[in-house]
């Protein structure tokens, strides 16, 4: 396989100048590949820009923001292509990524998703994989978590040097095969943002199919940039999903247990920050922002978790129905 069998998915909202430098990559590293920008009605001028400058994409344009599941499905709906690859429009591809993810592909037809190894600007790694959430790491910090159980927790630090099985990717770029979302689903639409593709990792992993970790597809990363537009709104949406994902996959205990811990989580940090602002007179920015950001969690907790607060247009569709698909062809027993 080589990038022109592939349909490059990403969805815009509100990153024009980080769009357009992702797009760039794709035109200049993945020739021939069939290019989808789903835009979730953009106020940056991010849809004119597509059609001015990248006629050869194909824009689906969104009257209000659909969120990242519901979007990339669209793209998927649409994607003739093989393979499809989802890139987020902060991410830009280096030389031979998609070929790489594409090697990976091919060398093992029980491969369900393969992730790319994400870079900052000057090359240093990201986190690119994760465990699955559990109690532990969603309510003690991760690094005090990563620290203690290195071999259970992975870290950014860890070099790997050749394709490696993993719990869950990040899905600032990851690849998959469209008969296997055509068996398996789509992302779960009852996701607005953020945790969509943990979930479709765990879905692929009960199905018997592998998640990949594939260290040579480097892919440079502006980690955060598309979610600091609404930080407050963009982190009630994280804690929503993590209440979704674990209501889904962990059960009522856990679900409970989890709420409890965050909403504890959620008043100590509100707490500790305001006192923090206090003492600095309200001088410090970084200060401020970390008290409106916990503030806002705080506060969203305490009146139940409102469906009305958060990235949400109350025009949402409903999110499509998910099927149970069963162990696949190819797929591990």
């Amino acid at each position: 396989m080589t990038p022109a069998d592939c349909s490059v998915i990403v969805v815009s909202w509100n990153t024009r100048d980080l769009l357009e430098a992702c797009l760039a990559s794709v035109r200049d590293r993945a020739p021939g590949a069939e290019t989808i920008v789903v835009d979730n009605d953009s106020a940056d001028g991010s849809a004119a820009m597509v059609r001015a400058k990248f006629p050869e994409a194909t824009l689906l344009e969104n009257a209000s923001n659909r969120g990242f599941a519901r979007a990339v499905n669209q793209g998927l709906d649409r994607a003739a292509r093989p393979v499809a690859v989802l890139l987020n429009p902060d991410a830009t591809l280096s030389d031979g990524a998609l070929e790489e993810l594409l090697r990976a592909m091919e060398a093992d037809p029980g491969i369900g998703i393969a992730g790319a190894q994400l870079l900052d600007a000057d090359g240093r790694r990201q986190h690119s994989f994760d465990n699955f959430p559990t109690l532990a790491t969603e309510c003690l910090n991760k690094w005090l978590v990563r620290a203690l159980f290195p071999g259970r927790f992975p870290d950014k630090s860890r070099a790997l040097d050749a394709v490696t099985d993993v719990e869950s990717v990040i899905g600032a770029c990851l690849a998959v095969r469209k008969e296997t979302v055509d068996r398996l689903g789509p992302l779960d639409e009852a996701y607005f943002v953020f945790l969509e593709e943990t979930d479709w990792c765990l879905r692929m992993r009960r199905a018997g199919l592998r998640v990949v970790h594939v260290p040579a597809a480097r892919v440079f990363h502006r980690q955060g940039k598309s979610k600091a537009v609404r930080p407050v709104l963009a982190r009630i949406e994280y804690l929503r999903s993590l209440f979704l994902y674990f209501r889904k996959n962990r059960g009522p205990a856990a679900w409970a247990l989890l709420h409890a811990a965050r909403f504890a989580k959620s008043f100590l940090n509100a707490l500790g920050t305001s006192l923090a602002l206090i003492l600095t007179l309200g001088l410090s920015g970084a200060v401020r922002r970390r008290a409106a950001i916990h503030a806002g969690l705080f506060g969203w907790q305490l009146m139940g978790c409102p469906d009305s607060i958060g990235l949400r247009p109350p025009d949402l569709p409903p999110a499509r129905p998910l099927r149970a698909p069963g162990t696949l062809a190819g797929a591990r027993p």
